[in-house]
């Protein structure tokens, strides 16, 4: 979808397909790679399209079951997470950090900012359009941190908002 990371929902999975709730107009003989676990996409073409249900023919079988299955020894496959470049407010007790949002899913966010936080400080990220969300500082990589928020966003408000991003991106761009 030139380049663009967009969610979806997996309705129906089979060998050979899938049947997913878009929330982007996707038009049938589009190419896209749906990322199923983190680093291994899935590559198709969009064969139909009905209202918000798309059709995916897979380029070449794949193993379903080992797919949805996972060993002890592996690591739960994140969220999807999806690039976003926007203010988010992360409070830590009495005080309150600006911070750039880096990326999101509906598990946590990636911000980006000098001040220090501790890994396992209990805080509240703020994003415009957004409620309040409590979450948790779990690990930092020089100015970056990810945070975990203790209750996932559900999937239409973090495509509702993701959609608002991407609008005031454009108007942006225009204006």
């Amino acid at each position: 979808m030139e380049d663009r990371r967009e969610l979806c929902l997996i309705r129906n999975i089979s060998a050979g397909g899938m049947m997913v709730r878009a929330y982007t107009k996707i038009e049938p003989g589009k190419r896209v790679a749906i990322e199923l676990k983190q680093g291994e996409p899935v590559n198709g073409t969009v064969q139909w399209a009905k209202d918000e249900n798309v059709g995916v023919e897979f380029d070449k079988p794949i193993d379903v079951i080992s797919l949805i299955s996972t060993s002890l020894e592996e690591l739960p496959p994140r969220m999807p997470r999806v690039e976003v470049s926007c203010t988010a407010w992360v409070r830590e007790g009495a005080v309150v950090h600006r911070t750039k949002a880096a990326d999101i899913s509906q598990g946590g966010v990636k911000i980006v900012t000098e001040k220090q936080l501790p890994i396992g400080a209990e805080v509240i990220v703020t994003l415009t359009g957004l409620s309040p969300t409590p979450a948790a500082v779990r690990w930092k990589d020089e100015d970056s941190y990810g945070l975990t928020f203790h209750r996932s966003l559900p999937l239409p408000t973090l495509v509702a908002w993701l959609q608002e991003q991407q609008q005031r991106e454009r108007a942006r761009a225009v204006g």
